[in-house]
């Protein structure tokens, strides 16, 4: 079989691999200026790349026309997306040359945060109060109706990028007004304060096989826009918090018409103990917590999807991975040297270290969940007096 694999960053070497190793034809499609990044480049059979990375329709039409001159010699037996920002790209290629795999229609649902939402309310699950910004009118009255603060979010950004908090009706009209003609693009929803959970997950055939629950300690909004040190661990398997959230994903992926991939799934735990879905992703979790969860259990979600989109193209029954029960944890930084001094860091706990300039960070791994909070505890602290640097939020991600 021959993948045609999509990523306008560099990520996903283990699923480059896997695919590879499991005898596919591999081609990957990227940036230029990513060209020179250490790809696994004997597990690549070809390169081709894109001048540009975004989903406009006349950006992916340029790249539908790149893909009908390569299949008139090479045929494309399915197309994977990486990252968020290809997944509607993949969407649009599959519908355009039949090739199997999730439509466009399907794809929205993992993008589109309106999208999400509006279909998780009708499948019955609990989410934020929200609204979409097109009519006056409706939003005046949800404006006047909800408690505030709210938060404003682009309907097709990935992680935190792009959201405003506002506090009052009037803050929230004049935001958008300064959208401008791009309201359409944005929806407002409360803000739900609480612990932010993620579930990381394999669907086959509709049902989820595999999935590692897990509980930020720094939120990805909270990193990048108030230069935080990112932490994430892992919930004991047996948890109530932690068998909820599995059916809570569960009812996401059946509600969102997921057939098979990994996904990433956020939910926040409210004061009173119980869950709203925040957003979910048709892909592998960013910020290195695929290399957490796979400390914790000893699968790779990387390798895992990889072997799962091979055996559905072959047509052969995909069995998941055993696991541990193992606690895990991950602390993660911009750094102020370009390539940090790693010597504080040496308890036999440590599992992995970052390797990337000017970053910091580590991942441990123990039977102890105690062990494990503890111990990045320490490591934030450390990180934090000697280490850390802050910089402003992005305009577009860069996971």
């Amino acid at each position: 079989m021959t993948f045609l694999c999509i990523s306008c960053y560099f990520k996903g070497a283990p699923f480059l691999r896997a695919s590879k190793e499991a005898g596919n034809t591999v081609y990957l499609l990227t940036m230029k200026k990513l060209m020179n990044e250490p790809w696994p480049r004997e597990s690549i059979d070809e390169f081709f790349f894109m001048e540009k990375d975004n989903n406009s329709p006349e950006n992916i039409g340029h790249i539908a026309e790149g893909l009908a001159w390569l299949m008139q010699e090479r045929k494309i037996d399915r197309i994977v997306a990486l990252d968020d920002f290809d997944v509607e790209k993949a969407a649009y290629l599959r519908e355009e040359f039949r090739i199997p795999g999730m439509g466009q229609t399907t794809a929205r649902f993992f993008r589109d945060k309106l999208a999400m939402r509006t279909r998780a309310l009708e499948h019955g699950v609990p989410v934020p109060a929200f609204s979409p910004l097109f009519n006056n009118q409706d939003l005046g009255k949800w404006a006047s109706e909800i408690e505030y603060p709210c938060l404003i979010k682009p309907r097709g950004e990935a992680s935190a990028t792009g959201i405003q908090k506002v506090h009052s009706a009037e803050e929230l009209w004049a935001a958008v007004h300064a959208l401008g003609e791009k309201r359409h693009q944005y929806l407002v929803e409360q803000f739900r304060p609480g612990d932010v959970f993620h579930a990381d997950a394999i669907s086959v055939d509709g049902e989820v096989v595999f999935c590692q629950v897990s509980r930020y300690l720094s939120t990805p909004f909270e990193v990048a826009h108030g230069g935080g040190i990112f932490r994430s661990v892992s919930v004991p398997y047996d948890a109530p918090d932690a068998v909820t959230l599995r059916q809570m994903t569960s009812d996401v992926m059946q509600a969102f018409g997921m057939q098979f991939s990994a996904s990433h799934t956020e939910l926040i735990k409210m004061a009173d103990g119980s869950f709203v879905f925040l957003e979910t992703a048709s892909r592998v979790g960013g910020a290195h917590l695929a290399e957490m969860v796979e400390a914790a259990t000893g699968v790779s979600l990387w390798a895992e999807w990889a072997r799962l989109e091979t055996a559905m193209a072959h047509g052969v029954e995909y069995h998941p991975p055993g696991r541990r029960y193992r606690q895990a944890g991950i602390v993660v930084s911009l750094c102020r040297f370009e390539h940090p001094d790693m010597h504080p860091f040496q308890d036999e706990e440590i599992v992995w270290k970052m390797d990337k300039k000017q970053h910091v960070g580590i991942i441990v791994a123990s039977d102890s969940e105690g062990r494990v909070l503890e111990l990045l505890d320490k490591y934030a602290d450390i990180i934090g007096r000697d280490y850390h640097m802050a910089i402003a939020a992005p305009a577009k991600s860069t996971h």
